[in-house]
């Protein structure tokens, strides 16, 4: 009987029936079943293989250019990465969604249901997390050497619930059914140590050298996850750390039947890359995440260098070979184990080292607020890191007296700038250290900039004027808009070409067809269908029923005092009890969306989360109210999540108190899907407003400066609140159990906030606020001048690419080339 050979085709080909055929094969002997029991999540784990295998023909070759032409590399150090779904956005950068989405449906497969299986990455918890993302796409798509850093996390932040309207967290095992993507190295491993105790000695040459000794090892092994950049060309490298312990278990245990004693050190040891950000409400908490962060760096430091080491021996081509971006100050250790490498482990001059140092390592400073610059006390520093506190403590030496030597006699400013923080408890401050230690610092918007500048980093900018630099953050247009939203990315390419994937700049020709009556229908069809796919969507998932006749109204971001979902809030009140007053009353219908997660240990933002879904409770179910008013809370919301809202959104709510918000990305993609902006002038919003124009979008509020005036001379809400009817009466809705009838003071702790200090001013803003959302309704009246500033906040939103953001720190900080 003669044999039948699978078909004609190449394996790695990208028409149809090579992909069918590489589906049927990885079944088979990647997954293990065959088609006749197969599941859709089988399916998917086929999928993905067979377009890894595309990616990763791309991928060693990129790797091997890299090093055939010495390019520089770039290293993106961060503690989270939000890269979300892989699958489809391969396809994408690869350039065969159509051929693979054709192959599926022809092994009678439904697409959306295939690729509905992929488990987001865990690996990050906010905005930190997608910008590094779009840094990472954007760098592939520049066809730059740049390779991530971070830890490969068993469990996310958590996975949120709502139950009886309260934020529940359960574990994000993400890992449960594998990671297709990931490839794991375990050949490639470093020890990393902690405590033990330092010794001094003279070398033969007469210097003091230190040994650092008796530590504990815990190893670092590798796992590498391919980024694909558009068109396939370029595969960089995420590398995730897994902690691992050097010893199974102890077999004096083991055989003495105390199995739990026997791999206690394993576990222990094991728990570093346990979970994203573990709690550090607790003293262990605390050091458990000192630890995570050093863990990482130590590891990636040591593949830096052996990687810089195939090639060179000549230590002063580091910096010309290795750029070092810290994303935050979570790595910001890399400059004192930078330094301590070269120094006792390759015996450079300690000055000369620190040169080496600071022109390799750049910092990105991602917050002004005092609570989120990280420091650690020195007890704990020195106990887990005993050689590494003594390099800061000469670091801060060597630093301070350059300045005393600048300005002599100034101990205030050699008390501000110090690297070490005196009080009752010292402390070292690692955003001075991430300063000091690097040759250049950015912010990443203007106003974020400007106020480092003026604030938190004066006496820095003073010191060395230029070091601190703006890159206003961007997007992958390839990611918020090509693949969340392909309906717009369809007319956008039909109009102009689809050059805009790659030069967004391109999005600029759009602007005639604003004043094109038919594209204004089209484009308004794409929104009107974005919509009603929501709609479906949280009927099916949360059981309430939406109408896309109404505005969609959406704030997506984490929960934060700051972020003020609680004046978006009072507006919701506001506006409810306007149409209890008068049900007959004429209002454009609304439907407020909010999403996010609350830190687990931050009670208020738990709070206003429950809040939240109490008004909903009462909103949405009044018959006075009807489809005038609806109020969503969208749990667990990630990646996935966002993909679904943005192109749905019609109004983008960027209400943060000015001077707070560094930048926001969440800005940026809601405009680029055809939101228009209701914010502040804060963050990104204000360039925003640059490109797309005042007249295009609903600013209002204190500004920057008027924030900090007003904080200084004190603040008193509550003749601000007796002057406003509206923000009355919300706030005493609020207060008197209205939502909350079970427990009529269950919100007091929120009434306490705006009544006494409100510190990011709702009360201040709110009268502007309404009178901006009055703007909102008058203008969504008229249907097609709506839709004509909607097309052009797509039209102008060209500057908001991080493909702009990458070549900019490319020039300015990394001094790579961008082709």
């Amino acid at each position: 009987m003669r044999r039948i050979g699978p078909p004609v085709v190449k394996l790695l080909d990208d028409d149809v029936e090579s992909i069918k055929y590489s589906l049927a094969s990885h079944l088979l002997y990647s997954v293990g079943k065959e088609p006749i029991n197969a599941t859709a999540r089988d399916w998917f784990m086929a999928a993905a293989y067979a377009v890894r295998d595309r990616v990763t023909e791309r991928w060693m070759p990129t790797l091997n250019r890299y090093y055939e032409q010495d390019q520089k590399r770039v290293y993106y150090m961060s503690m989270e990465f939000l890269i979300g779904r892989t699958l489809t956005n391969a396809m994408i950068s690869l350039g065969i969604y159509d051929q693979v989405k054709e192959a599926i449906g022809q092994l009678g497969l439904d697409f959306d249901e295939v690729v509905g299986w992929e488990v987001e990455a865990a690996l990050g918890n906010g905005g930190l997390g997608r910008l590094a993302a779009c840094l990472l796409d954007s760098m592939a798509a520049l066809n730059i050497a740049g390779f991530g850093y971070g830890i490969r996390y068993d469990y996310g932040m958590f996975t949120q619930h709502v139950e009886h309207g309260w934020q529940v967290e359960s574990p994000e095992n993400w890992l449960r059914y594998g990671n297709p993507w990931e490839f794991a190295r375990p050949g490639v491993i470093y020890p990393v140590r902690f405590g033990g105790r330092v010794i001094h000695y003279k070398d033969v040459m007469g210097h003091t050298r230190a040994q650092w000794m008796d530590a504990e090892e815990v190893m670092a092994m590798a796992y590498d996850v391919p980024i694909p950049g558009h068109g396939g060309r370029t595969v960089n490298n995420l590398r995730l750390w897994s902690a691992k312990s050097t010893r199974e278990f102890d077999l004096k245990y083991f055989n003495a039947g105390n199995y739990i004693e026997a791999v206690r050190d394993k576990n222990e040891s094991e728990t570093l890359s346990k979970v994203l950000y573990p709690s550090d409400m607790t003293e262990r908490g605390k050091e458990l995440r000192f630890k995570q962060e050093y863990f990482f760096v130590a590891a990636s430091i040591q593949d830096i260098l052996a990687r810089f080491r195939k090639s060179h021996d000549n230590w002063d081509m580091l910096p010309e070979r290795v750029a070092i971006q810290l994303n935050d100050t979570h790595p910001a250790m890399v400059v004192a184990e930078l330094q301590r490498v070269l120094v006792d482990e390759h015996q450079l001059d300690w000055h000369r080292a620190w040169s080496l140092t600071r022109r390799c390592c750049a910092y990105t400073n991602h917050t002004l607020m005092s609570e989120a610059l990280e420091t650690w006390p020195v007890d704990l520093f020195g106990r887990i890191l005993p050689r590494h506190l003594e390099i800061v403590y000469q670091i801060n030496h060597e630093f301070l007296q350059e300045v005393r030597h600048r300005h002599p006699g100034d101990s205030e400013l050699l008390r501000r700038v110090s690297v070490v923080a005196e009080g009752d408890e010292r402390r070292i401050r690692m955003a001075h250290l991430a300063v000091v230690g690097s040759h250049k610092v950015n912010g990443v918007a203007a106003i974020h900039t400007g106020l480092m500048k003026s604030t938190i980093f004066s006496d820095f900018d003073h010191l060395s004027p230029g070091k601190i630099t703006n890159k206003t953050n961007g997007v992958t247009p390839r990611r918020w808009l090509l693949g969340a939203n392909p309906s717009l990315a369809k007319l956008i390419t039909g109009a102009i070409g689809d050059n805009w994937v790659t030069h967004l700049h391109e999005l600029k020709k759009l602007e005639p067809f604003a004043a094109d009556k038919g594209f204004r229908a089209e484009f308004a069809a794409v929104k009107r269908a974005n919509k009603e796919h929501l709609t479906d969507v949280i009927g099916q998932r949360l059981g309430i029923d939406l109408t896309a006749d109404s505005l969609f109204d959406v704030q997506i971001k984490r929960i934060h005092e700051y972020k003020r979902q609680l004046l978006n809030l009072l507006h919701v009140i506001s506006r409810y009890n306007r149409i209890r007053s008068n049900p007959m009353i004429d209002l454009v219908p609304r439907t407020i969306i909010i999403g996010g997660k609350a830190a687990p240990g931050y009670a208020l933002a738990k709070l206003i989360i429950k809040l939240v879904n109490d008004v909903a409770d009462v909103v949405n179910n009044d018959p006075l109210v009807g489809d005038k008013l609806k109020v969503v809370f969208v749990p667990n919301y990630n990646v996935s999540t966002a993909e679904l809202v943005m192109p749905a959104a019609e109004l983008s709510e960027q209400i943060s108190t000015a001077g707070t918000e560094a930048s926001g990305t969440g800005n940026m993609k809601m405009s680029m899907n055809g939101a228009l902006t209701i914010g502040t002038w804060d963050g990104a919003n204000v360039e925003i407003c640059e490109e797309v124009g005042e007249e295009n979008m609903f600013l209002f509020g204190l500004t920057a400066q008027e924030v900090a005036r007003i904080r200084i001379d004190g603040y008193d809400p509550v003749p601000a609140i007796n002057a406003n009817e509206c923000l009355k009466k919300a706030i005493e809705l609020i207060s008197s159990g209205y939502f909350s009838p079970d427990q009529p003071d269950r919100f007091q702790g929120i009434v306490d906030v705006l009544t006494h200090g409100d510190h990011y001013l709702l009360t201040a803003d709110f009268p502007l606020y309404l009178a901006a959302q009055e703007r909102v309704d008058q203008l969504y009246r008229d249907t097609d001048e709506w839709n004509r500033r909607a097309i052009l906040n797509v039209a102008r939103m060209g500057k908001f690419s991080s493909d702009r953001t990458v070549a900019e720190y490319a020039r300015e900080i990394w001094n790579v080339k961008v082709e």
